[in-house]
């Protein structure tokens, strides 16, 4: 009896998820695992943390994995910033951009004072992953729904054996408007296919997902040099 039970709360669990747009989430754990790894994290087994905290902060933590944008939205390092504040908060638009940004200030702030910090910066490196998912950028509309969880996981049953496939650029951040304008770039860059998807009403390849993902890697990539690590 307390095993039907248990099957029947995590099946509530499960249908409030996939039922609130908040709670989707943002690719599947092995693609979040395979970006920090090539990114050269060596926490990367803490990859989907900010995933599991949503099952308990609901609200408070799902907001910062999303910001839904209209078409022909263009986002500037001024909206990046813009949200900084916003981390943490109930925010329905959603303010990913910025929870990239608040959790490296608050992963810089613990361990100036002697704390483990690690946490927080695995965080960013799951918001920083989210920002190449194009359907964590678009307008939560019809298409959006009905094929997010297909992109979350196009390439998750094979990314950890090709990590070869997630290709690192160069990018240099020596300031927070120089992330700002990085987030932005990528940022964008996932508007761009996510609407092309829709238009041809379709889902992303695998060579465009591996190239989503290589965005982020490179990114977090350049922030961990950023912060020391």
């Amino acid at each position: 009896m307390t095993r039907l039970r248990s099957y029947g709360c995590l099946a509530i669990v499960a249908l409030i998820i996939s039922a609130c747009p908040n709670y989707a989430s943002a690719w599947h754990d092995e693609t979040h695992v395979a970006i920090l790894k090539a990114a050269g994290y060596d926490k990367w087994f803490n990859a989907t943390g900010a995933d599991m905290a949503k099952i308990k902060a609901g609200k408070k933590e799902a907001h910062n994995h999303y910001c839904n944008q209209a078409r022909g939205t263009v986002v500037t390092p001024q909206t990046v910033l813009r949200q900084v504040d916003l981390y943490n908060k109930i925010d329905e638009r959603g303010h990913l951009y910025g929870a990239i940004i608040a959790s490296l200030r608050d992963y810089t702030a613990d361990k100036r004072q002697g704390k483990y910090a690690q946490y927080h910066l695995a965080f960013s490196g799951h918001y920083v992953s989210d920002l190449s998912q194009p359907l964590h950028n678009t307008h939560y509309g019809s298409f959006n729904e009905e094929h997010h969880v297909a992109v979350d996981g196009i390439i998750n049953d094979d990314i950890l054996d090709n990590l070869d496939k997630i290709r690192i650029y160069p990018i240099t951040i020596t300031s927070k408007e120089e992330l700002a304008w990085e987030i932005a770039r990528i940022a964008n860059l996932s508007l761009k296919l996510g609407y092309k998807m829709e238009a041809d009403n379709r889902l992303m390849t695998k060579e465009e997902a591996y190239g989503q993902v290589s965005h982020s890697a490179s990114l977090f990539k350049a922030i961990l040099k950023f912060v020391g690590q």
